[in-house]
């Protein structure tokens, strides 16, 4: 959950009319309209599935089938009792496993035994799973944040484009950068992007700074 503090930094950016910011996560629209619904910002939940334009409703870029839930969900549920602590969360497309509270060593190796399984399910089901911090995801296949951010980069000229994220997911957003755009990867390990951060203060702290630059 973002703190005050950033919340208060994501508004100064938004009082520049030539400034866009846009928020694309994993989470589902509910949680994101909680939290940064007051704000006048783009945002993108479950990686590029549902889509919210700066003053406008929530909305998909295209029709998808939440079907394969019935096959999936058995599935994980085995590997939830298989790994104490942890647990499935049900976005409207998109089944996903965390394992966050579980026992580290035997979470890290429950995830590669399920996305060795689930990957050879989902072989003709249109489907992807996608691996990011300490959660497995399952959803359709094409749906990914750098296809979403296309939408925001292709739109116009931008004098400026900075990207900046921590997650695995937040690779298919670096690589679609144009040359000239600031990628940064915040936290350590390979990365798309051009630049890296190591911790999140790092991160708060240059918006800080082009906040005042400004």
């Amino acid at each position: 959950m973002p703190g005050a503090n950033l919340l208060r930094l994501l508004e100064k950016f938004t009082k520049n009319p030539r400034t866009e910011v846009v928020l694309i996560s994993g989470r589902d629209k509910d949680t994101l309209e909680g939290w940064f619904g007051s704000l006048d910002v783009g945002l993108v939940a479950e990686h590029g599935v549902w889509i919210k334009e700066k003053g406008g409703g929530w909305e998909t870029i295209e029709t998808l089938t939440n079907e394969w839930k019935e096959e999936m969900h058995p599935i994980l549920e085995s590997w939830v009792d298989r790994t104490p602590g942890s647990f499935i969360e049900e976005k409207e497309f998109s089944l996903v496993w965390h394992y966050r509270k579980a026992n580290p060593w035997l979470g890290e190796l429950r995830a590669r035994e399920l996305i060795n399984n689930v990957s050879n399910t989902i072989a003709n089901l249109n489907l992807q799973v996608l691996e990011g911090s300490k959660v497995v995801e399952v959803k359709n296949t094409g749906i990914n944040k750098g296809r979403t951010a296309l939408r925001w980069i292709s739109r116009e000229e931008w004098d400026f484009i900075l990207a900046m994220g921590d997650d695995w997911t937040d690779e298919d957003t670096f690589k679609v950068m144009p040359s000239t755009a600031w990628s940064i990867k915040v936290g350590f390990g390979a990365s798309a992007a051009r630049f890296s951060l190591s911790s999140p203060s790092e991160a708060t702290s240059l918006l800080r700074k082009m906040v005042r630059a400004r």
